[in-house]
């Protein structure tokens, strides 16, 4: 309405996990589930008039479109950015898949609450960490929510430092041929170092734990094994090691200092070991106090209100008790910038380790033990098991008919039960070969989906140069918070690639993201009673420690000061809390049922009106009807009264009489600041706005028909099948969709 040509598309990210999962439970095909979904979801999509460009409806489960996932795959591999792994994976045997460490929660999958335990497995990786510089930098010039942005950053993770190497002693205090890499961001605390302390899964731990301690080190491999990175690095969690029975020196002072293994640390990040400095660390005070390790203090901060020995100070400050004649480094009385820099000279010159730039990012786990997912276009010759890329001419490779799609239990994907699809032969040299039987995970599709609606049907690329540049890069992207460090980031490193190879003109791809606030269920109202079966106020719920909770239907509850309590016995305060929608909980507001009783406009404006629209609101199915008489005002004001038999008569009362100042005035000043609001994604003061010219148009002796279809032409946005209504009783015969929007 303001000129502009606008892609306003919608499609479905099918593939996946959930999907699956559902298939399995019913015993139906994901593919028959997955198109079941799609038209309901199709159909209630199109009831809430939402303005969807349908004929560019994509679907990432289509052949036609998973063809162009399955070219971007080839285009990373022949750049190297695919690659196989030995990696340790969060294997969950019920769901017979690896699951990414965001999938697990306190040692169990998010979906179905099943045991996850870590183990090595052959991998698909993509190379995300060669992008992370690009990735980081970039991030400055997108107009997107500071924390979404500082959580990216804080995923990439980029710190700078030092790696050092530490020797191992034997039993006699003498160095055997074997050092022990550290990294660590604080070079100028290496006389701090008391202890080291490896991951469980340090590739050198069989060969430096003593026989006395093998027997504790597995058992303490095997706990940590169940449980995930996030679990394992949490700040708030106690922090547990067992001791290795080994020693190793300390460059800086001589010092043979205990190797401990200790969950917190983690095997893929760094070199999987780190220097513990218990004075300056917090996670190494904590794990120092808790299994009696000297703590020794080596910064002091510039001010001394901070000195404080019960607690680590990792601040910076002035070096001391940081000098040894022998090994020649001393960094006394320097600051600790200047001291970390001296450090890394000395360890340089000596031998003893380097400078370094580390990312805690890691590359991209890009396989899955599943059916539904994307097949992975490569093949694996019998005679060498070299993988060997399918050419681009033979795609989309299509996913087998499989009536079978349960896991095998085994750790071999479902696919591998297609046994004649499986077998092939390799298309350059005709020997024998396997297919690729893992599946692509559930990000791939979602990694460049906004590039296909920009040009939906193209069999010949991926996308046409010439349209891509008209549409790129996308403008506004509404989602969630939680895509922040999942989706988005993996969309911006293929992005990047694209861009790379001539696919794509601009270097990210979405300039601006909002994330919108999540709607919560109606507030459920809980009573409590004590051991006894007496109802107490929730006021007393921590000094009774033990009580039970009962829900109050909403017509028994009133509201005194900031509390609800129970109309009959205002002395009970109640719990009053809203919770996500969700089926468990039984809090899921179905849309049909509200657009059946109030129309598809009450419902779009009773969901702009809650609250701001990055805001969280709390669901309440009586806040409509404030809308929804608000919708009747303006039908009544415009149309007329109703007629006897409740129905309403043809065309409007609008006159053709010039409008006086006053009504002008509130026109404009309405058009201000509905456009403000909408621009600024304010709507819930767009619809207030809205509100105050009807209460002041019910004032007017006369409805000027030019101030009546510019308030329409506001409304429109906000309530579309009540605004056509209204234009075509106005005596337009074409779709108010393609007027101009009003002007102040």
């Amino acid at each position: 309405m303001q000129g502009f040509n606008v892609l306003h598309p919608m499609g479905w990210d099918a593939f996946g996990l959930p999907a699956e999962q559902y298939a399995i439970e019913t015993g139906t095909h994901p593919k028959l589930t997955t198109i079941k979904n799609i038209e309901r979801f199709r159909s209630q999509l199109k009831l809430l008039g939402f303005s969807y460009d349908w004929d560019r409806e994509i679907s990432t489960t289509e052949p036609e479109y998973y063809k162009w996932t399955q070219w971007i795959f080839l285009q990373l591999l022949k750049r190297g950015l695919a690659y196989q792994a030995e990696v340790p994976v969060n294997w969950c045997p019920a769901l017979g898949t690896v699951l990414a460490n965001e999938e697990v929660v306190d040692g169990v999958s998010e979906r179905g609450g099943h045991p996850v335990i870590r183990k090595p497995m052959r991998q698909w990786m993509l190379k995300i960490t060669e992008y992370a510089d690009r990735l980081l930098v970039d991030l400055d010039d997108l107009d997107w929510p500071e924390s979404v942005k500082e959580m990216q950053r804080n995923w990439i993770g980029k710190s700078e430092g030092a790696e050092m190497e530490f020797c191992v002693l034997d039993t006699d205090g003498m160095e055997r041929d074997m050092k022990i890499s550290v990294y660590t961001t604080r070079p100028d605390t290496i006389f701090g170092a008391t202890y080291l302390v490896l991951a469980p899964e340090h590739f050198l731990l069989s060969s430096i734990v003593s026989d006395a301690q093998t027997i504790y080190v597995e058992e303490y491999k095997e706990l940590a094994s169940r449980k995930s990175d996030l679990e394992r690095t949490e700040l708030q969690k106690e922090k547990t090691g067992v001791f290795s029975g080994c020693y190793a020196r300390n460059p800086a002072n001589g010092e043979a200092i205990p190797i401990w293994i200790a969950d917190y640390v983690l095997g893929s990040y760094g070199t999987g070991a780190i220097m513990a400095v218990p004075a300056h660390d917090t996670r190494d005070h904590e794990f120092a106090s808790k299994y009696n390790i000297p703590i020794h203090r080596v910064v002091k901060p510039d001010d001394e209100s901070s000195s404080n020995f019960g607690i680590a100070y990792s601040g910076e400050g002035t070096m001391v008790n940081s000098s040894c004649s022998t090994s020649g480094l001393d960094i006394n009385g320097l600051p600790s910038k200047e001291a970390a820099s001296r450090v890394i000279d000395w360890v340089e010159k000596t031998g003893n380790g380097k400078s370094k730039v580390n990312y805690k990012l890691r590359d991209w786990l890009f396989a899955r033990q599943r059916y539904w997912g994307e097949p992975i276009p490569v093949i694996f010759l019998d005679d060498t098991c070299e993988g060997v890329p399918i050419p681009e001419t033979e795609l989309p490779l299509t996913l087998p008919a499989l009536d079978d799609f349960t896991p095998t239990g085994t750790g071999e994907p479902p696919l591998a039960k297609a046994a004649s699809w499986v077998k092939t032969t390799d298309p350059l040299t005709g020997k024998p070969a396997r297919r690729e039987t893992n599946t692509m995970p559930q990000w791939a599709g979602s990694c460049w989906y906004y590039l296909r609606f920009m040009d939906p049907t193209n069999s010949e690329a991926l996308v046409d140069k010439a349209k891509e540049m008209y549409w790129s890069p996308v403008d506004v992207y509404v989602g969630g918070a939680e895509h922040a460090v999942l989706h988005l980031l993996y969309a911006r490193f293929w992005h990047k690639v694209l861009y790379d190879i001539g696919v794509v003109s601009t270097k990210e791809p979405f300039q601006c993201v909002i994330n919108q606030g999540i709607i919560l269920g109606e507030v459920q109202y809980m009573a409590c009673r004590n051991p006894d079966g007496n109802l107490i106020s929730a006021s007393f719920i921590e000094m009774l420690g033990d009580c039970t909770q009962e829900r109050i239907p909403e017509e028994k509850v009133m509201k005194r000061g900031d509390s609800f309590v129970l109309k009959d016995n205002p002395n009970i305060r109640l719990i009053a809390r809203a919770h996500k929608m969700s089926k468990s909980r039984g809090n899921v507001i179905n849309p049909d049922d509200v657009v059946s009783e109030y129309g598809a406009d009450s419902l779009r404006l009773y969901e702009m009106f809650m609250g701001p629209f990055r805001d969280s609101k709390t669901w309440n199915t009586s806040g409509i009807e404030g809308v929804h008489r608000f919708l009747g005002r303006a039908w009544r004001l415009i149309v007329g009264s109703p007629l006897p038999d409740g129905s309403f008569g043809d065309g409007t009362v609008a006159c053709d009489d010039t409008p006086s100042l006053e009504q002008l005035r509130c026109l404009h000043k309405c058009i201000d600041k509905v456009m403000q609001e909408t621009e600024g994604t304010r709507f819930n003061t767009g619809i207030s706005a809205m509100m105050e010219f009807i209460n002041a148009a019910y004032k007017w002796d006369k409805l000027p028909r030019s101030v009546i279809e510019a308030f329409v032409l506001l409304l429109s946005p906000y309530a579309p099948h009540m605004a056509e209504e209204l234009w075509l009783r106005l005596g337009h015969s074409i779709s108010l969709a393609y007027e101009p929007f009003p002007e102040v």
